[in-house]
C-alpha cells in the first residue's frame, strides 16, 4: 500500500521544486497536520504519534455568516498561532470536509470552490507547499488501504463513500444518512432526562456515551439482559446506565426509534456496495467489500461486529462473501493519521503539494477570479 501510495499521483504531475521546504523541515517536527471536521479540529506535526491539541471547531473558528476566505484564514491563522509557528517554516496536510456529495455541476464547483478557498487562505499567509486531500480518503489510508467504503459518522450526519485507488467514486454515489455524533448524544440526553438526570453540557453527556455506551449484537436479546455499568464523571459523581447503553448507538441502525423517517446505517451501506458492483469498475470485484469506519462515534464497541452482520443478513451471498468491517483504526484521530502516513512517504510533499506558484498559475490558467476567495470591501 505504501509503495501505491508513494506513486499513485506521479503520472503527469511534475516534481515541485521545494529545496527551501526540506531544509526547513530538518529543523522542524515536519509537516503541520489539520484536521478540521464540522464538529472538532485537531492539529499537529507529522512527526509526532498523536496530534498535539483538539479545538470545537464550530465555536472557536470565526463567524459562520462570514464569508469563506474569511473564516478559513481566521481559521488556520489560530491555529498557527496555537502551535507557535510561522506560517512560512513548513508545508501543511489538510483534510477536506465531505461535502457536496453528488456529481452535479453544481456539487462539483462547491467543492472546487472550497478547496481553491482552502489554497488561498493558506498561500495569503505565505505557506510554501499545501496538500488538500478528503477526509474519507485519508482515513482509508490509515487503515493501509487505497480501495474501500468509508462510513464517517460525523457530527452532524454519517458518509458512505466508495473510493477507488484514492479517488472518491461520486459517480458511483455516496450515501448519506441523516444521523450523526450530535444526534446520538441528544438521544441519550433524552434518555437520562427521563430518569430527572440533567446535564448542561453536551460534552459531559458525550463522555457517557463514549465510555458507556455500545452497540448491541442483537438487539432485542440485548432488551432482556442485565446491562447496568457505571463511570464516573470527575466533577458530576458516579453515574448508573443500563439500557440506554445500548440503545443509543441503536439508532443508527433503526433511526426511526427517534422519529426519524430514514435508511438504517446498514442499509445505506448495502445500497452502496450494490451500486460498487453494479458499477463493474475493475476485474477485481472485491475492492467495495473493505468497510473502514471513521469518526469518533464509530469507535462505539461492538459497531464493526453488528454493521457486518446485518450487510451479509441484507445483501446476496455473491456480493456479501469477503464482506469486512474495520474499526477506526486510529480512533477518532484517524483521519490524523492517514495525513500523516502521506507527510512522512519518501516523496513528499513532491507531488503530493500545490506550491503557490503553482496555484496561481492554475487560476491564471482558469481565466477566472473567484469573488469568494477575497474579502469584500
Amino acid at each position: 500500500m505504501l509503495a501505491e501510495l508513494r506513486f499513485m499521483y506521479h503520472e503527469g504531475t511534475p516534481q515541485l521544486s521545494l529545496k527551501n521546504i526540506f531544509g526547513q523541515r530538518a529543523q522542524v517536527p515536519g509537516a503541520l497536520i489539520v484536521d478540521g471536521g464540522s464538529g472538532y479540529c485537531k492539529f499537529g506535526w507529522s512527526k509526532y504519534s498523536r496530534p498535539s491539541g483538539m479545538s470545537a471547531t464550530f465555536m472557536e473558528f470565526g463567524n459562520i455568516e462570514a464569508p469563506m476566505y474569511t473564516r478559513l484564514r481566521h481559521f488556520y491563522s489560530t491555529l498557527y498561532g496555537r502551535m507557535q509557528v510561522k506560517h512560512t517554516t513548513q508545508p501543511i496536510v489538510v483534510s477536506v470536509p465531505i461535502c457536496h456529495y453528488d456529481d452535479t455541476e453544481s456539487a462539483k464547483a462547491s467543492r472546487r470552490q472550497l478547496k481553491e478557498a482552502i489554497h488561498s487562505a493558506l498561500f495569503d499567509l505565505n505557506v510554501p507547499a499545501v496538500c488538500a486531500v478528503n477526509q474519507a480518503t485519508l482515513a482509508l489510508y490509515a487503515a493501509r488501504r487505497t480501495s474501500g467504503i468509508v462510513v464517517n459518522i460525523g457530527f452532524h450526519q454519517t458518509s458512505i463513500v466508495p473510493i477507488l485507488h484514492g479517488k472518491v467514486m461520486r459517480k458511483v454515489g455516496v450515501e448519506v444518512v441523516g444521523m450523526g455524533a450530535l444526534k446520538l448524544t441528544g438521544f441519550l440526553r433524552e434518555q437520562l432526562q427521563q430518569r430527572n438526570i440533567y446535564f448542561e453540557s453536551l460534552y459531559t453527556i458525550r463522555e457517557l456515551k463514549e465510555n458507556l455506551c455500545y452497540v448491541a449484537i442483537d438487539y432485542e436479546a440485548e432488551l432482556s439482559k442485565d446491562t447496568q455499568e457505571s463511570y464516573e464523571l470527575p466533577r458530576e459523581g458516579v453515574f448508573t446506565l443500563s439500557k440506554e447503553r445500548f440503545k443509543t448507538g441503536e439508532i443508527l441502525f433503526q433511526p426511526r426509534i427517534t422519529g426519524v423517517r430514514a435508511m438504517g446505517l446498514h442499509q445505506a451501506v448495502a445500497l452502496c456496495m450494490e451500486h460498487c458492483h453494479d458499477a463493474e469498475l475493475m476485474g477485481d470485484d472485491s475492492w467495495f467489500k473493505t468497510v473502514v469506519l471513521c469518526g469518533g462515534t464509530a469507535c462505539l464497541r461492538g459497531l464493526p461486529e453488528r454493521l457486518e452482520k446485518e450487510l451479509r443478513a441484507h445483501l446476496p451471498s455473491y456480493i456479501s462473501n469477503g464482506i469486512r468491517v474495520t474499526p477506526p483504526p486510529y480512533g477518532a484521530d484517524s483521519a490524523w493519521h492517514g495525513a500523516r502516513l502521506i507527510s512522512n512517504l519518501s516523496n513528499f510533499p513532491g507531488a503530493w503539494c500545490n506550491t503557490k506558484k503553482q496555484f496561481k498559475r492554475k487560476q491564471r490558467s482558469k481565466h477566472l477570479t473567484p469573488s469568494f476567495l477575497k474579502p469584500r470591501g
